[in-house]
């Protein structure tokens, strides 16, 4: 009796394994990497992972916090994650392999989604560490991003083509974002070099306690970085809490890539979603009005994953 009953239980257990097993084998994760909670590619990810839930409702997409640009792509490549923002620079340096960059080899499985918006390099200083210019960075102290973040390759790019380098600076800190504002309001760094979209969060909450400058990068450091990736741009005034004029600055392309592992399918889903849902993504970082599906192209260092060329095309984007 008690054999039979037990064996039933057996048999049951067995019914719901063999059911649950289809329903398990088609979970399919969509990892959205990103940067620091207190930049711009956090909160867009945020809303991406809510357009990509809708679009694909069997997939559980979420969102992970990174030191942004090289770690996303060193990730993407090892298939630790899905989709990643970057900037065009590091995506570049990714695809050839320059180890000097953070990329030991060349990263062949990336594959591109989307150009999206322009990051602005926006070097932020108190306006009492008498910092006006970019020659006025010798010798102060400077926060310059994560560690082989986007952000520093840009800093190191900057700096190089106003003729300075790190051993110029009397204190350089690896920070993000966020942790740079405060040390900055406890007089503890001079300045900030931040190349994020407008209207970082991290700035304007810096702006609001202490007096700042926003650093000109006029169009001779340009010239002289000599890479295509950067271009001239401008911060408008009222950007930032007591920015009263136009400043001239670098822009650098955003752009948002897989890896060739993921499906025709999927990358279509998610490229459609994205470009379907720019008010959401605008609702989430005033950054994104700056995505334009008509420039979706543009720049792309990197082969397009096939699901992403499918909506191209679909669109008209692709003869």
């Amino acid at each position: 009796m008690k054999f039979g009953f037990f064996r039933g239980l057996l048999a049951l257990a067995s019914a719901i394994v063999i059911t649950a097993s289809p329903a398990q084998a088609q979970q399919q994760y969509i990892n959205v990497l990103t940067g620091g909670t207190s930049g711009v590619y956090y909160p867009l990810g945020v809303a991406l992972s809510q357009i990509y839930g809708k679009a694909i409702p069997a997939a559980k997409a979420t969102v992970q916090a990174t030191k942004a640009s090289a770690e996303n792509l060193n990730l993407l490549q090892a298939g630790r994650g899905e989709v990643g923002f970057t900037l065009g620079d590091a995506l570049s340096d990714a695809w050839k392999g320059d180890e000097e960059a953070g990329f030991k080899v060349p990263l062949k499985k990336l594959r591109g989604i989307a150009a999206i918006y322009p990051n602005y390099i926006q070097i932020v200083a108190s306006a009492d560490s008498g910092i006006k210019t970019i020659a006025d960075l010798k010798g102060k102290r400077l926060a310059v991003g994560a560690p082989k973040s986007g952000t520093e390759i840009n800093a190191r790019a900057v700096l190089k083509g106003a003729g300075l380098s790190y051993k110029d600076l009397s204190k350089v800190e690896y920070l993000p974002f966020g942790e740079s504002v405060e040390l900055m309001k406890n007089r503890q760094l001079d300045a900030t070099l931040i190349s994020a979209g407008l209207g970082v969060a991290a700035l304007r909450d810096l702006a609001t306690s202490v007096k700042i400058i926003v650093v000109p990068v006029g169009p001779d450091v340009i010239a002289k970085i000599g890479d295509p990736a950067y271009q001239a741009g401008i911060i408008p005034a009222g950007t930032y809490e007591g920015q009263d004029k136009d400043v001239p600055t670098v822009a650098i392309q955003n752009f948002l890539v897989t890896h060739e592992g993921l499906s025709t399918d999927t990358v279509y889903k998610l490229t459609k979603s994205m470009w379907e849902n720019l008010d959401h993504l605008a609702a989430a970082h005033a950054a994104a009005k700056g995505m334009k599906k008509e420039n979706a192209l543009k720049g792309m260092p990197i082969p397009l994953h096939p699901g992403a060329e499918k909506y191209y095309r679909e669109i008209h984007l692709i003869k």
